[in-house]
């Protein structure tokens, strides 16, 4: 995988030799108007003075009339008609000059107030998505508005608006013949702060709740057919999510086959156009996946955040892919795609003494279908995948050794995947069913099993299945009615099964 990084590095960079069309097209149209006001300001004074010297003359002509008391002195009708005819015309003329600038004026205020001022100068755009999402859980989950996991115990009913999320997406100048560019995504389903001081509150809205979570983030240079990107966002190797407007804070089939977690990590695509009706796409990348929830750290008082354990082996992990992409087959459906990927990253827990790795093959598919319909799929087989989103929330198992004084461990071996059939009736309407699976190994798991430990600990498969209705009556309103079933199966035990019904309402901006 390194030596396909290293060819990856290598790849010649074509320049683009101009910048974005929409820049190109707001400087221009800035520009013209800055002219159109020139001149337009040019003949406003122009017809003011030419005003101002036939009313001198007039005044004149009154002036003698009265002096003289003659009617020789008097102009002719046709003289006095045509003087009255350019005054008319020539005031008309004043007008139209008057409501144009006035249009050009209204024109730049709008483009004015439509940009967002940045440091850089470089245009700079806001987006996001206000979301309010409801939901009724038959069975207790882990999470009541973001369930991810079935649980023994009664369901719960409620609403929340943490979903929300606000971004930024930003353009910048040329480098070395590329398009720079940057974006940022975030939304407010951080963990409150808590504290043990009966005397404060620690709410959602105290000053000091910690809400603002940060998702994803790019920065990278563009060019023709080559990316280069540092970014925090999913691995390279699962490139797509099922589609969802209620599961947003976490993915729809997180921890049931969906690798989501969004990680650091350098980023180069090359592509190849080696077929006429399609292309080949190439990526690797340098990341460093952060440990799984129930991952052990270390116990010294020293350490207030001690390193993971892929930092501590002191090595970064490495992804591969390579998709062979064929052309949309409209312009709102994806073209088909298959991609095959590979990753790899060394761990070191000093906490457990041992050394071990984590691997993955991955398979992802995009195919449309007769009718409207496309499927989407992305398949793993790996070894201690709980930094992913795999592995039942953990890398490894272990338990205290016979004499206490270390432990067992071993790392988990993991199969999943998830695959969804989505139906676009319209561009407003989509209909999607999916289900999705993440199992680890339950004999390599059964032997570390916890009597009275946490779901997570004794966690072997986890499944959902979903289905959902998204409406879009604008560009900017959504709504969705969506239908979860969870199923969570320990090692040891009867599983745990919740049905999760959700509403979502959402508005772009």
């Amino acid at each position: 995988m390194l030596l396909l990084v290293a060819v990856l590095l290598g790849s010649p960079l074509r320049p683009v030799m101009a910048q974005t069309a929409d820049q190109k097209n707001l400087s221009a149209q800035v520009e013209k108007l800055t002219e159109a006001m020139a001149r337009a300001q040019a003949q406003l004074e122009e017809s003011q003075r030419e005003m101002n010297e036939m009313r001198a003359q007039l005044a004149t002509l009154r002036s003698l009339m009265e002096k003289s008391g003659s009617h020789e002195t008097t102009p002719t009708a046709p003289e006095s008609s045509s003087a009255e005819a350019s005054a008319a015309a020539l005031a008309a003329a004043v007008q139209d000059l008057r409501e144009h600038q006035a249009i050009e004026e209204a024109q730049i205020a709008t483009h004015e107030q439509s940009k967002v001022e940045s440091e850089s100068k470089y245009p700079v755009k806001v987006t996001g998505l206000l979301l309010l999402s409801s939901f009724v859980n038959t069975k207790a989950v882990d999470m009541a508005a973001t369930p991810t996991v079935a649980v023994p115990g009664a369901g719960s009913t409620g609403a929340t608006m943490r979903q929300t999320q606000v971004g930024l997406d930003a353009r910048g100048p040329q480098l070395f013949g590329a398009q720079s560019y940057a974006d940022l995504r975030a939304d407010f389903d951080g963990m409150p702060s808590q504290t043990n001081s009966s005397g404060s509150y620690s709410g959602y809205y105290s000053a000091s709740a910690s809400l603002l979570r940060l998702r994803t983030a790019h920065a990278g240079l563009r060019w023709n057919r080559t990316d280069l990107a540092f970014s925090l966002d999913r691995p390279i190797t699962s490139p797509d999510t099922p589609t969802s407007l209620t599961a947003v804070a976490i993915p729809a089939l997180a921890w049931s086959g969906n690798l989501w977690t969004w990680n650091p990590q350098v980023v180069l695509t090359q592509d190849l156009n080696v077929f006429s009706s399609g292309r080949v796409e190439l990526q690797g990348a340098l990341t460093s996946v952060a440990d799984a929830p129930l991952t052990p750290l270390a116990t010294a008082s020293t350490l207030v955040s001690p390193p993971s354990t892929g930092e501590q082996s002191r090595w970064p992990g490495a992804e591969a892919r390579v998709a062979f992409v064929g052309s949309p087959a409209t312009s709102w459906r994806a073209g088909s795609r298959v991609g095959v990927g590979g990753y790899f990253e060394p761990h070191d827990s000093t906490f457990l003494d041992r050394r071990f790795d984590s691997w993955a093959a991955t398979l992802d598919v995009s195919q449309p279908l007769p009718g409207g319909l496309e499927f989407t799929g992305s398949f793993y087989r790996g070894l201690a995948l709980g930094g992913l989103g795999g592995g039942a929330y953990k890398d490894i198992a272990y338990k205290p050794d016979l004499d206490g004084t270390g432990y067992y461990s071993r790392p988990l071996d993991d199969v999943g995947g998830w695959a969804q059939l989505k139906e676009r009736a319209s561009e407003r309407l989509q209909m999607n069913a999916a289900f999705g699976i993440d199992n680890v190994f339950a004999g390599e798991l059964r032997p570390f099993f916890v009597s009275g430990g946490s779901v997570y600990q004794n966690l072997a498969r986890n499944r959902t299945y979903t289905g959902n209705v998204i409406f879009s009556p604008s560009a900017y309103l959504m709504f969705s009615l969506e239908y979860r079933h969870l199923v969570s199966s320990p090692v040891t035990g009867p599983p745990a099964a919740s049905d999760v019904i959700g509403l979502g309402a959402g508005y772009k901006f």
